[in-house]
This record gives structure tokens, C-alpha cells and sequence, in this order.
């Protein structure tokens, strides 16, 4: 399959950058990369015109954005040379690292170490999203009941609740290639607690969790409060993300509104993650 890559030099940059990655997401871009004055975004070549995509976004019109673009097609095997130009180490913390296969993971100190083959899946550990959830999975402290990974993208919350002590994870995209890379990187990180599934919550299998992860985006984690709310054990914890830090309150406030009882913020850049417990 052929790619659209789709690159913007905005000014400013923040928080334009941000908007655009989740409004783009919601219209089909698979991934993204960020340059020092932009991004690039990248989609299949049979999405559409970008130019059209780029009249849907909140840059129509606006006076406090200047924009330009540049538009390149690029061939099917050329997409895993071009992620690897660009795909950095990730150093979440002196307890973890998230590298790709063409890293020297033995140059790196981190005691837990997970290695993603760049792909179109979010995920990576670059936005800022799975970095925040990552670093709330690393101060988590009870991993003795089964975790739902929502919206997985690689897999690589749902590998790093396993190498934290999870022995049984469900880790959900609506993405056929997303399920299929998690697996391929299962593989890779020597995972083997972790079932895979396409799909929406409508396939997740009937059982209780006492953690769930949802890095997703605002509408539907609000679609989906509910639902967690009955599969989540008494006092099991929930962590959100996927959303800007101007969404908070409206999500604090639905989640309430199910049962759950929100605990902290964390904010990076103009996104944010939350933690709650279910009471």
C-alpha cells in the first residue's frame, strides 16, 4: 500500500502541533512524527486529499496559525526505512527504555528495556500520551489481576504491564495491522501473557479487571466510561489518556458520574493523563 506523507511547518508550533496530530487522527492518519517547526503526518495514499483533510481541522480560517504544507508519496517498501530514520531511543525513566531492533539495547542502563519495530501504530513511547501512561504504569503497584490495554497501538503499555508483574492482559485495537504488529512484538519482547483482539469493547471477553488502560481520544473514552465501569473489580484503577490537558474536567467529571474516583493529573506539553480508582 502506498502512504501519503503529509508534512506542516506551523507557527507556532505549540499548540498547533498537538491539534493537529489528534484532529488528523481522527480522520485516518496513522502516525506521526515531529519536526522542529511541524509535523509530518502520514496516511494511506487512498484516504483522500490532504489538502481536503486539511479544510477539516481547526487550522480553517484561524488567524493565530501560520501554515504551510508539503505533500510526497511514498511507496509501500520504502515505509519501514523512513520510520527507521527517524525512530529514537525513548528513555521514559532510569527504570525504562523503548528502543527498536536496529538500537544497541546493550548500550542502554534501563533495567526493563522494550523493543518496538517501527510501524504505522501509536505507540512508539515519542508522544507524549504513552509517555505519561508509561510512567504512571511504572509507579503502579499491584499488578495481581488482569489488565485491559485499550486502544494498544503497538502493544507497548501492555508489554510493560507484563514486564511490571501482570501475568494476564487483553490488549484491544480497532486496527487490523495494530493487533497484528502487537503480536509480532509480543514475539519480540518475549511477552507471552498478552491476548490480542480487534475490535471495540464489544469483544473484550467476560472478565473483571483491576487495572485498565485507555489511551485513546476524549470522545471515545467518554463512549467508553461506562463499560469500564463494569468490568472493573472493586478499587481497580483506571488510567486515561489520549486527550488534552483542557479536557480534564470534563473527563474527571464523567468518570465520576460511573463510579469512578478520580486520584491525579499528569501534564506534558498540552496533553494530559488521569488516574482513578473505582469505588
Amino acid at each position: 500500500m502506498e502512504y501519503v506523507e503529509l508534512t506542516l511547518s506551523l507557527t507556532p508550533r505549540l499548540p498547533w502541533s498537538d491539534i493537529l496530530v489528534a484532529e488528523l487522527a481522527e480522520l485516518g492518519y496513522e502516525s506521526f512524527v515531529e519536526t522542529e517547526d511541524g509535523i509530518q503526518a502520514y496516511a494511506p495514499a487512498n484516504l483522500g486529499d490532504p489538502v481536503v483533510h486539511l479544510r477539516q481541522t481547526s487550522l480553517t480560517n484561524h488567524p493565530e496559525v501560520e501554515v504551510s504544507h508539503s505533500i510526497k508519496l511514498i511507496p509501500h517498501q520504502n515505509w519501514n526505512a523512513l520510520w527507521e530514520s527517524d525512530f529514537k531511543p525513548v528513555v521514559v525513566s532510569a527504570e525504562l527504555a523503548i528502543l527498536a531492533p536496529f538500537h544497541d539495547v546493550d548500550s542502554f542502563s534501563q533495567r526493563l528495556k522494550i523493543i518496538i519495530q517501527p510501524q504505522m501504530s501509536f505507540g512508539t513511547g515519542h508522544h507524549q500520551t504513552t509517555f505519561l501512561m508509561s510512567e504512571f504504569l511504572l509507579e503502579h503497584e499491584d499488578f495481581s489481576q488482569p489488565v485491559l490495554d485499550m486502544g494498544t497501538g503497538t502493544g507497548v503499555l501492555a508489554f510493560l504491564s507484563e514486564k511490571l508483574g501482570a501475568e494476564r492482559i487483553v490488549a484491544v485495537d480497532i486496527e487490523p495491522w495494530s493487533v497484528e504488529n502487537t503480536v509480532e512484538n509480543a514475539e519480540r519482547n518475549g511477552c507471552t501473557h498478552i491476548e490480542a483482539l480487534c475490535g471495540d469493547v464489544n469483544v473484550l471477553p467476560d472478565l473483571k479487571y483491576g487495572t485498565i488502560i485507555a489511551n485513546i481520544n476524549k470522545n471515545v473514552l467518554k463512549s467508553h466510561l461506562p463499560t469500564y465501569a463494569e468490568i472493573a473489580l472493586p478499587g481497580a484503577v483506571l488510567y486515561l489518556s489520549g486527550f488534552f490537558a483542557s479536557d480534564v474536567d470534563e473527563l474527571i467529571s464523567e468518570a465520576q458520574k460511573v463510579g469512578f474516583e478520580y486520584i491525579r493529573t499528569k501534564e506534558l506539553e498540552t496533553w494530559a493523563a488521569l488516574q482513578f480508582k473505582r469505588v
